[in-house]
């Protein structure tokens, strides 16, 4: 079991396994985990359930199956306990990532989310994820944490999901009707067998079960991350991780993370505009895998908006180089091009990105 970026998806039978409040009991071995991680050079984001678990207890409701409005009420002061309770098992800082079906939806609400992980992630803070269930409704809620995790997966390119819950992994039938059920360790291609071999889930606290981690994991493998379902309340899961070994059932992606994502932004995205580019920006991107800076365009063309695709030409030959997608709407990058990126905040007024395109968010086109 290889790999860089890693989205751990953290469920709230772990967070608030007696549904009275959060606990150390499993996730002081997960935040272990995870610093271990960090320590071998990892990167790891956290995705974690377990706020309206957390202020249950808090908010009088009567009812097992509280409205939407209680249970937002429970998830604003539930969140804040979550919160305190990951980051007391941490030395390094954690960050709030509070976000919505609507913002992964939108644009610039999205490379906003990628930009400000990839800053986290840069200066050594863990990010912790979750569904902002104070504000959203049922139209813009992801839905389950499952879900979210392989969206926040896709949004960070991180190469891994593990999916941690009470549960071992996909067995060949239920194992609580059959507890001779064989756990099922690799599972090439999800098909509707697989789906079949799912069931709800028994934890009254929880969203999800079988069925949306392996809709997540459908998700995830489609654009070339690996995904494990991993049972969190066993800490020796963890350290046969470590040793590289498969304790749960391991989703093979279909192909490579970034092969995914650069066959995704060649033949998949529809470019929106295009810029033009002078010789040090062809030689940066073409030879030294560089991202495209404001000082480097020479002229813009197209009506687009930030998070819309570019073709990238060079401005002698002609010929096509690159495409991406673009930190800038059409209007603001025809102000600041041709000018250095320290130089942007005095031009607009602030300064959303030091790069037009970032390296990440685009493929080359021409030989290197």
């Amino acid at each position: 079991m290889k790999f860089k970026r890693v989205v751990i998806k953290v469920g709230s039978a772990l967070v608030a396994p007696d549904a009275k409040g959060c606990s150390g009991k499993y996730i002081l071995a997960i935040a272990r985990f995870i610093s271990q991680c960090q320590q071998a050079g990892k990167e790891v984001i956290l995705v974690s359930s377990g706020s309206v678990a957390a202020g249950r207890s808090l908010i009088a409701h009567g009812s097992p199956n509280p409205s939407i409005p209680t249970k937002q009420a429970m998830a604003a002061v539930g969140q804040m306990k979550m919160m305190a309770n990951w980051q007391r098992f941490f030395d390094l800082p954690c960050s709030q990532l509070l976000i919505t079906h609507g913002d992964l939806k939108d644009r610039q609400r999205y490379i906003n989310i990628k930009n400000t992980l990839r800053i986290l992630l840069a200066n050594g803070v863990i990010p912790i994820v979750n569904e902002n269930d104070t504000v959203a409704t049922e139209e813009l809620k992801v839905g389950d944490n499952d879900n979210l995790a392989a969206l926040v997966a896709l949004v960070s390119e991180a190469d891994s999901l593990f999916i941690l819950s009470d549960v071992d992994g996909v067995f060949e039938a239920d194992p609580r009707l059959n507890p001779q059920a064989k756990l099922i360790p690799v599972i090439a291609k999800i098909d509707q067998s697989v789906y079949a071999m799912a069931g709800a889930t028994n934890n009254p606290i929880a969203t999800g079960g079988m069925k949306t981690k392996i809709q997540a994991a459908e998700k995830a493998v489609e654009n070339g991350i690996d995904t494990y379902i991993l049972n969190g309340s066993r800490g020796e899961v963890f350290e046969q991780i470590l040793r590289g070994d498969n304790p749960g059932t391991h989703f093979v992606a279909q192909h490579g993370a970034t092969r995914a994502r650069k066959h995704w932004l060649k033949h998949t995205l529809k470019s929106n505009g295009m810029v033009l580019v002078d010789t040090g920006a062809l030689s940066a991107l073409t030879k030294q895998g560089a991202s495209l800076l404001p000082s480097g365009v020479t002229k813009v063309s197209g009506d687009f908006k930030a998070g819309d695709c570019l073709d990238i030409y060079d401005a002698k030959s002609g010929q096509q180089i690159a495409k991406g997608i673009s930190q800038y709407n059409a209007r603001d990058l025809q102000r600041i091009k041709g000018y250095k990126s320290d130089e942007i905040a005095a031009l607009l007024g602030c300064c959303p990105s030091q790069v037009v395109v970032h390296r990440d968010d685009m493929v080359v086109l021409i030989a290197q």
